[in-house]
């Protein structure tokens, strides 16, 4: 098992690297934010963390692999309330994607795959930030 150390230090890794997602969404005046990035990434760490060391009987294999792919179906759930149908226009794809993308990054961290999931989110933070300037929406309707 993880000692206590390592577990609180992927708790705080979660919720910065949340909190640094959920940043971009904040500034864009998003509904989901720094915090709810943040607990959505913190989450995924825990349940992680929980299912990989919290249901061993001290020697019988655990199929760990279900509270993942539960999470992957919660957040399923959460980014379908965030999407939403204006006319024509569906708002909230971004948002519900990259909170889906945070999930993957907390398990990353709960499973100690610490550089995927430094890597994984970088390359989120160009796709929210940089990859706006690129948005085909923006030019057609002459924003920018």
């Amino acid at each position: 098992m993880s000692s206590d150390l390592e577990i609180i230090f992927q708790l705080a890794l979660a919720a910065v690297i949340g909190l640094t997602l959920g940043f971009e969404r904040e500034v864009m005046g998003k509904p989901a934010g720094m915090r709810t990035y943040a607990l959505v990434t913190l989450g995924a760490t825990l349940f992680t963390i929980v299912s990989k060391y919290g249901f061993s009987d001290g020697g019988g294999i655990v199929d760990s692999s279900r509270v993942a792919a539960q999470i992957v179906t919660g957040i399923g759930f959460l980014g379908a309330g965030i999407i939403i149908f204006k006319g024509t226009k569906v708002e909230g794809l971004t948002t519900a994607s990259g909170l889906w993308v945070s999930a993957a990054i907390g398990m990353a961290i709960g499973t100690a795959m610490y550089s995927v999931a430094i890597a994984a989110a970088i390359i989120a933070f160009i796709v929210m930030v940089v990859m706006r300037r690129f948005d085909i929406e923006h030019w057609v309707r002459g924003k920018q």
